[in-house]
Protein backbone atom coordinates (compact mmCIF):
# COMPACT_ATOMS: atom_id res chain seq x y z
CA UNK A 1 0.00 0.00 0.00
CA UNK A 2 1.57 3.16 -0.60
CA UNK A 3 1.73 5.75 1.97
CA UNK A 4 1.23 9.34 1.88
CA UNK A 5 3.83 12.08 1.78
CA UNK A 6 4.20 15.22 3.80
CA UNK A 7 7.17 17.75 3.84
CA UNK A 8 9.53 17.43 6.71
CA UNK A 9 10.72 20.24 8.79
CA UNK A 10 14.59 21.23 8.06
CA UNK A 11 16.75 19.35 10.94
CA UNK A 12 20.30 19.62 11.27
CA UNK A 13 23.32 17.25 10.00
CA UNK A 14 26.37 11.32 9.47
CA UNK A 15 29.12 9.05 7.60
CA UNK A 16 29.28 6.43 4.34
CA UNK A 17 29.09 2.94 4.37
CA UNK A 18 31.09 1.87 1.03
CA UNK A 19 32.63 -1.75 0.91
CA UNK A 20 35.22 -0.34 -1.96
CA UNK A 21 38.68 -0.28 -0.70
CA UNK A 22 37.71 -1.75 3.17
CA UNK A 23 40.18 -2.98 4.72
CA UNK A 24 41.10 -4.25 8.81
CA UNK A 25 40.85 -1.80 11.63
CA UNK A 26 39.09 0.67 9.29
CA UNK A 27 36.13 3.50 9.64
CA UNK A 28 33.45 2.93 6.30
CA UNK A 29 30.67 3.94 4.58
CA UNK A 30 27.67 0.89 4.69
CA UNK A 31 28.47 -0.49 1.19
CA UNK A 32 29.19 -3.72 0.74
CA UNK A 33 28.83 -6.99 -2.12
CA UNK A 34 28.22 -9.78 -0.10
CA UNK A 35 24.88 -10.22 1.45
CA UNK A 36 24.62 -10.73 5.26
CA UNK A 37 21.53 -12.31 7.76
CA UNK A 38 19.90 -9.57 9.64
CA UNK A 39 19.56 -8.87 13.25
CA UNK A 40 16.97 -7.72 15.47
CA UNK A 41 16.03 -5.64 18.16
CA UNK A 42 14.05 -3.97 20.66
CA UNK A 43 12.02 -1.13 19.58
CA UNK A 44 12.97 2.19 21.13
CA UNK A 45 11.04 4.40 24.37
CA UNK A 46 11.12 4.81 27.58
CA UNK A 47 8.51 6.50 30.19
CA UNK A 48 9.85 8.21 33.06
CA UNK A 49 9.08 9.60 36.51
CA UNK A 50 5.76 11.35 36.60
CA UNK A 51 6.66 15.01 36.42
CA UNK A 52 9.92 14.51 34.63
CA UNK A 53 10.33 14.95 30.81
CA UNK A 54 11.44 11.45 30.08
CA UNK A 55 11.73 9.73 26.23
CA UNK A 56 8.28 9.53 25.20
CA UNK A 57 8.90 11.18 21.84
CA UNK A 58 11.90 11.95 20.07
CA UNK A 59 10.15 15.69 19.17
CA UNK A 60 10.05 16.77 22.94
CA UNK A 61 14.09 17.58 23.47
CA UNK A 62 13.82 19.64 20.19
CA UNK A 63 10.89 21.34 21.10
CA UNK A 64 12.25 22.35 24.45
CA UNK A 65 15.90 23.74 23.20
CA UNK A 66 13.11 25.48 20.64
CA UNK A 67 11.35 26.94 23.15
CA UNK A 68 14.82 28.18 25.18
CA UNK A 69 15.83 29.91 21.85
CA UNK A 70 19.20 29.98 20.25
CA UNK A 71 20.65 32.38 22.07
CA UNK A 72 20.07 31.18 25.53
CA UNK A 73 22.41 29.29 27.90
CA UNK A 74 21.74 25.94 26.29
CA UNK A 75 24.98 23.80 25.22
CA UNK A 76 22.76 21.07 23.79
CA UNK A 77 20.37 18.14 25.46
CA UNK A 78 20.66 14.21 25.81
CA UNK A 79 18.37 11.26 27.62
CA UNK A 80 20.71 9.66 30.30
CA UNK A 81 20.47 5.94 31.13
CA UNK A 82 17.39 6.98 32.87
CA UNK A 83 15.28 8.22 30.37
CA UNK A 84 15.42 11.46 31.84
CA UNK A 85 15.89 14.79 29.78
CA UNK A 86 19.17 16.18 31.23
CA UNK A 87 20.10 19.81 29.18
CA UNK A 88 23.40 21.18 29.57
CA UNK A 89 23.50 24.74 30.08
CA UNK A 90 26.31 27.73 30.56
CA UNK A 91 24.57 29.61 33.34
CA UNK A 92 21.80 30.03 36.08
CA UNK A 93 19.27 31.57 34.53
CA UNK A 94 18.86 29.36 32.12
CA UNK A 95 19.45 26.31 34.75
CA UNK A 96 16.26 27.52 36.33
CA UNK A 97 14.09 27.64 33.13
CA UNK A 98 15.37 24.04 32.28
CA UNK A 99 14.32 23.13 35.76
CA UNK A 100 10.39 24.71 35.69
CA UNK A 101 9.94 22.68 32.16
CA UNK A 102 10.21 19.58 34.03
CA UNK A 103 14.03 18.56 32.31
CA UNK A 104 17.05 18.43 34.46
CA UNK A 105 19.68 21.29 33.77
CA UNK A 106 23.23 20.21 34.00
CA UNK A 107 25.62 23.53 34.77
CA UNK A 108 28.83 23.02 32.33
CA UNK A 109 31.94 25.64 31.98
CA UNK A 110 32.10 26.46 28.27
CA UNK A 111 28.80 28.11 26.12
CA UNK A 112 27.74 27.11 23.07
CA UNK A 113 29.10 29.76 21.29
CA UNK A 114 33.17 29.05 22.70
CA UNK A 115 32.52 25.23 21.74
CA UNK A 116 30.85 25.87 18.47
CA UNK A 117 33.89 28.13 17.96
CA UNK A 118 36.26 25.16 18.15
CA UNK A 119 34.54 22.88 16.37
CA UNK A 120 34.52 25.80 13.34
CA UNK A 121 38.62 26.47 14.18
CA UNK A 122 38.51 22.41 13.59
CA UNK A 123 36.43 21.92 10.43
CA UNK A 124 38.78 24.44 8.98
CA UNK A 125 41.83 23.01 9.70
CA UNK A 126 40.42 19.20 8.16
CA UNK A 127 39.38 21.35 5.16
CA UNK A 128 41.71 23.50 4.34
CA UNK A 129 44.97 21.56 5.20
CA UNK A 130 44.54 17.40 6.48
CA UNK A 131 42.81 15.92 9.95
CA UNK A 132 45.60 12.97 9.42
CA UNK A 133 44.19 9.97 10.94
CA UNK A 134 41.54 11.37 13.41
CA UNK A 135 38.25 9.97 13.31
CA UNK A 136 35.82 12.44 14.06
CA UNK A 137 35.06 15.87 16.31
CA UNK A 138 31.53 17.71 17.64
CA UNK A 139 30.17 19.31 21.13
CA UNK A 140 29.25 16.99 23.29
CA UNK A 141 26.54 17.79 25.65
CA UNK A 142 27.69 15.59 28.11
CA UNK A 143 31.23 16.40 28.97
CA UNK A 144 30.30 20.10 28.26
CA UNK A 145 33.74 20.01 25.57
CA UNK A 146 34.78 19.46 22.23
CA UNK A 147 35.56 15.65 21.55
CA UNK A 148 37.93 14.43 19.22
CA UNK A 149 38.53 11.04 18.40
CA UNK A 150 41.39 9.25 17.33
CA UNK A 151 42.41 6.11 16.28
CA UNK A 152 44.75 4.10 19.22
CA UNK A 153 48.44 4.12 17.65
CA UNK A 154 48.01 7.31 14.92
CA UNK A 155 51.07 9.01 15.43
CA UNK A 156 51.69 10.23 11.85
CA UNK A 157 52.26 14.12 11.21
CA UNK A 158 49.22 15.17 9.87
CA UNK A 159 47.11 13.19 12.97
CA UNK A 160 49.96 14.97 15.52
CA UNK A 161 49.81 18.66 14.11
CA UNK A 162 45.73 18.56 14.39
CA UNK A 163 45.72 17.12 18.13
CA UNK A 164 48.22 19.53 18.61
CA UNK A 165 45.79 22.58 17.61
CA UNK A 166 42.82 21.46 19.08
CA UNK A 167 45.13 20.60 22.83
CA UNK A 168 45.34 24.06 22.12
CA UNK A 169 41.94 25.16 23.52
CA UNK A 170 42.96 23.70 26.77
CA UNK A 171 39.54 22.18 28.80
CA UNK A 172 37.20 22.77 26.11
CA UNK A 173 38.74 20.06 24.34
CA UNK A 174 38.42 15.93 25.57
CA UNK A 175 40.84 13.80 23.05
CA UNK A 176 39.21 9.86 23.32
CA UNK A 177 41.27 7.28 21.81
CA UNK A 178 39.08 4.57 19.74
CA UNK A 179 39.80 1.32 17.85
CA UNK A 180 39.51 1.34 14.21
CA UNK A 181 39.51 3.91 11.60
CA UNK A 182 36.88 5.45 9.38
CA UNK A 183 35.82 4.43 5.58
CA UNK A 184 33.18 4.27 3.49
CA UNK A 185 31.27 1.15 3.43
CA UNK A 186 28.75 0.89 0.49
CA UNK A 187 27.82 -2.52 -0.92
CA UNK A 188 28.24 -1.56 -4.81
CA UNK A 189 25.26 -4.71 -6.19
CA UNK A 190 8.36 -3.11 -2.78
CA UNK A 191 10.18 -0.32 -2.31
CA UNK A 192 10.60 -0.22 1.68
CA UNK A 193 13.41 2.04 3.63
CA UNK A 194 16.52 -0.40 3.95
CA UNK A 195 15.91 -2.62 1.21
CA UNK A 196 19.20 -3.24 -1.05
CA UNK A 197 19.51 -1.59 -4.50
CA UNK A 198 21.93 -2.32 -6.85
CA UNK A 199 24.37 0.29 -8.56
CA UNK A 200 24.85 0.07 -11.84
CA UNK A 201 28.70 -0.48 -10.93
CA UNK A 202 28.63 -3.57 -9.47
CA UNK A 203 27.99 -2.35 -5.76
CA UNK A 204 25.19 -2.24 -3.44
CA UNK A 205 23.77 0.30 -0.83
CA UNK A 206 20.64 0.38 0.80
CA UNK A 207 17.26 2.80 -0.13
CA UNK A 208 16.78 5.29 2.86
CA UNK A 209 13.51 6.62 2.39
CA UNK A 210 11.09 7.45 -0.35
CA UNK A 211 10.27 10.83 -0.93
CA UNK A 212 8.55 13.26 -3.36
CA UNK A 213 9.94 16.56 -5.27
CA UNK A 214 7.93 19.84 -4.65
CA UNK A 215 7.31 19.17 -8.93
CA UNK A 216 6.02 15.27 -7.68
CA UNK A 217 9.14 13.57 -9.28
CA UNK A 218 9.07 10.03 -7.78
CA UNK A 219 12.84 9.52 -6.01
CA UNK A 220 14.56 7.58 -3.08
CA UNK A 221 16.68 9.12 -1.16
CA UNK A 222 20.52 7.34 -0.10
CA UNK A 223 23.86 8.07 0.92
CA UNK A 224 25.30 10.70 -1.62
CA UNK A 225 28.39 8.58 -1.75
CA UNK A 226 26.45 5.88 -2.76
CA UNK A 227 25.49 8.54 -5.84
CA UNK A 228 28.71 9.62 -6.69
CA UNK A 229 29.34 9.39 -10.08
CA UNK A 230 25.72 9.49 -10.63
CA UNK A 231 25.06 5.26 -11.69
CA UNK A 232 21.78 4.40 -12.53
CA UNK A 233 20.14 1.62 -9.75
CA UNK A 234 18.09 -1.51 -10.13
CA UNK A 235 16.33 -3.81 -7.53
CA UNK A 236 16.16 -7.64 -8.27
CA UNK A 237 17.10 -6.99 -11.67
CA UNK A 238 14.69 -4.64 -12.53
CA UNK A 239 15.32 -0.97 -13.01
CA UNK A 240 14.65 1.53 -10.68
CA UNK A 241 15.83 4.96 -11.73
CA UNK A 242 19.01 6.82 -12.33
CA UNK A 243 20.99 9.43 -10.08
CA UNK A 244 19.09 12.72 -9.61
CA UNK A 245 21.08 14.95 -7.12
CA UNK A 246 24.60 13.48 -5.29
CA UNK A 247 26.12 15.35 -2.12
CA UNK A 248 29.80 13.80 -1.04
CA UNK A 249 31.75 14.81 0.81
CA UNK A 250 30.69 17.81 2.76
CA UNK A 251 27.38 16.22 3.34
CA UNK A 252 26.56 12.56 2.01
CA UNK A 253 23.04 12.22 0.75
CA UNK A 254 21.71 11.36 -2.50
CA UNK A 255 18.36 11.35 -4.95
CA UNK A 256 17.33 8.59 -6.94
CA UNK A 257 14.65 8.96 -9.46
CA UNK A 258 11.70 6.27 -9.42
CA UNK A 259 10.45 5.15 -12.47
CA UNK A 260 6.79 4.15 -12.61
CA UNK A 261 5.95 0.74 -11.58
CA UNK A 262 7.17 0.67 -8.23
CA UNK A 263 4.90 0.99 -5.01
CA UNK A 264 6.55 4.17 -2.86
CA UNK A 265 5.72 2.89 0.37
CA UNK A 266 5.83 4.23 3.66
CA UNK A 267 7.34 1.88 5.27
CA UNK A 268 11.04 1.13 6.51
CA UNK A 269 12.27 -2.97 6.51
CA UNK A 270 11.99 -4.88 9.69
CA UNK A 271 14.02 -7.75 8.89
CA UNK A 272 11.85 -9.48 10.79
CA UNK A 273 11.05 -6.69 13.28
CA UNK A 274 7.43 -5.81 10.93
CA UNK A 275 7.41 -3.25 8.51
CA UNK A 276 7.91 0.20 10.39
CA UNK A 277 5.57 2.79 9.60
CA UNK A 278 6.88 6.36 8.97
CA UNK A 279 5.00 9.31 10.52
CA UNK A 280 7.25 12.13 10.64
CA UNK A 281 11.18 13.23 11.19
CA UNK A 282 13.14 13.97 14.52
CA UNK A 283 15.73 16.33 15.98
CA UNK A 284 18.76 13.73 17.05
CA UNK A 285 18.74 13.64 20.78
CA UNK A 286 21.61 12.19 22.47
CA UNK A 287 20.66 9.45 24.42
CA UNK A 288 18.02 8.70 22.48
CA UNK A 289 17.14 4.98 20.85
CA UNK A 290 17.70 4.81 17.27
CA UNK A 291 17.58 1.63 15.18
CA UNK A 292 18.66 1.32 11.71
CA UNK A 293 17.38 -1.00 8.91
CA UNK A 294 19.90 -1.88 6.26
CA UNK A 295 20.61 -4.71 3.84
CA UNK A 296 23.91 -6.25 5.35
CA UNK A 297 22.94 -6.38 9.00
CA UNK A 298 19.28 -5.83 8.92
CA UNK A 299 17.17 -3.85 12.04
CA UNK A 300 20.02 -3.07 14.22
CA UNK A 301 19.22 -0.77 17.69
CA UNK A 302 21.73 1.38 19.85
CA UNK A 303 21.54 5.27 21.13
CA UNK A 304 22.78 8.30 19.61
CA UNK A 305 25.65 9.53 20.97
CA UNK A 306 26.43 12.88 19.76
CA UNK A 307 25.00 15.24 16.78
CA UNK A 308 26.59 17.19 14.63
CA UNK A 309 29.80 15.23 14.11
CA UNK A 310 32.56 16.01 11.56
CA UNK A 311 34.14 12.69 9.90
CA UNK A 312 37.45 12.56 8.83
CA UNK A 313 36.70 9.70 5.64
CA UNK A 314 40.37 10.08 4.29
CA UNK A 315 41.43 11.47 1.15
CA UNK A 316 40.52 14.64 2.46
CA UNK A 317 36.69 13.43 2.29
CA UNK A 318 35.82 15.51 5.27
CA UNK A 319 32.13 15.32 6.25
CA UNK A 320 29.99 17.50 8.63
CA UNK A 321 26.82 17.68 10.51
CA UNK A 322 26.37 13.74 10.63
CA UNK A 323 25.07 12.01 14.33
CA UNK A 324 26.96 8.94 15.01
CA UNK A 325 24.78 6.20 17.56
CA UNK A 326 25.98 2.62 18.53
CA UNK A 327 24.01 0.25 16.68
CA UNK A 328 25.78 -2.30 14.56
CA UNK A 329 26.05 -0.93 10.77
CA UNK A 330 28.28 -2.59 7.91
CA UNK A 331 29.26 -2.84 4.08
CA UNK A 332 26.38 -2.80 2.27
CA UNK A 333 23.77 -0.33 4.65
CA UNK A 334 25.04 3.07 3.58
CA UNK A 335 21.97 4.98 2.49
CA UNK A 336 19.67 2.99 5.26
CA UNK A 337 16.88 4.17 7.21
CA UNK A 338 17.22 5.92 10.50
CA UNK A 339 14.35 5.42 12.93
CA UNK A 340 13.23 6.39 16.11
CA UNK A 341 9.99 4.99 16.55
CA UNK A 342 8.18 6.21 13.78
CA UNK A 343 9.83 9.18 13.26
CA UNK A 344 12.95 9.22 10.34
CA UNK A 345 16.00 10.21 11.56
CA UNK A 346 18.93 10.07 9.31
CA UNK A 347 20.70 8.07 6.12
CA UNK A 348 23.31 5.32 6.60
CA UNK A 349 26.92 7.59 6.31
CA UNK A 350 29.50 5.21 7.66
CA UNK A 351 30.77 3.29 10.74
CA UNK A 352 34.24 1.87 12.77
CA UNK A 353 34.86 -1.68 11.13
CA UNK A 354 37.70 -4.05 11.97
CA UNK A 355 37.93 -6.77 9.87
CA UNK A 356 34.94 -5.70 8.07
CA UNK A 357 33.06 -6.05 11.27
CA UNK A 358 30.78 -3.71 13.39
CA UNK A 359 32.81 -3.04 16.43
CA UNK A 360 30.18 -5.22 19.12
CA UNK A 361 31.84 -8.20 17.05
CA UNK A 362 35.27 -7.65 19.14
CA UNK A 363 33.54 -6.90 22.42
CA UNK A 364 33.36 -2.80 22.01
CA UNK A 365 31.01 -0.56 21.45
CA UNK A 366 29.45 0.32 18.09
CA UNK A 367 30.52 3.62 16.27
CA UNK A 368 28.38 4.46 13.21
CA UNK A 369 27.34 7.76 11.52
CA UNK A 370 24.28 9.03 9.95
CA UNK A 371 23.51 12.15 7.58
CA UNK A 372 20.23 13.84 9.11
CA UNK A 373 17.28 13.40 7.01
CA UNK A 374 15.94 16.90 7.41
CA UNK A 375 18.81 18.70 5.91
CA UNK A 376 18.80 15.92 2.74
CA UNK A 377 14.44 16.76 2.38
CA UNK A 378 15.42 20.86 2.51
CA UNK A 379 18.39 20.32 0.37
CA UNK A 380 16.49 18.36 -2.43
CA UNK A 381 13.39 20.21 -1.44
CA UNK A 382 11.53 17.11 -1.12
CA UNK A 383 8.96 15.36 1.39
CA UNK A 384 8.99 12.21 2.44
CA UNK A 385 6.34 9.51 1.93
CA UNK A 386 4.51 8.60 4.82
CA UNK A 387 1.80 6.08 5.91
Amino acid sequence: MSGRFRVGAALAGVVVLTAAGLVAANWATAETRTKQTGQKAGQPGQQGAVGRVTEQSPLVAEALETQLGSDSGVVGSYYDDAGALVVAVSDLATAELVRQAGAIPKLVRYTAGQLNAVLGELNRLATGSSAGKVRSWYVDPVSGTVVVTVPNGAHDMFTERFLRRAKENGDQVTIRTAAGQVTTTADDFSLRGGVQVDKNTGYVCSLGFNARTSKGTRIFLTAGHCTAGKPSFSRNGYVLGNTQSSSFPGNDYGTVDVIQGWDQQGYVEGWGAGNIAVKGIANQTVGSTLCKSGKSTGWTCGKIVARNVTVNYGNNRIVRGLFQHTACVEAGDSGGANMTGNYAQGITSGAALIDGQCLEKTGRTNESYAQPIAEALEATNSQLVMN
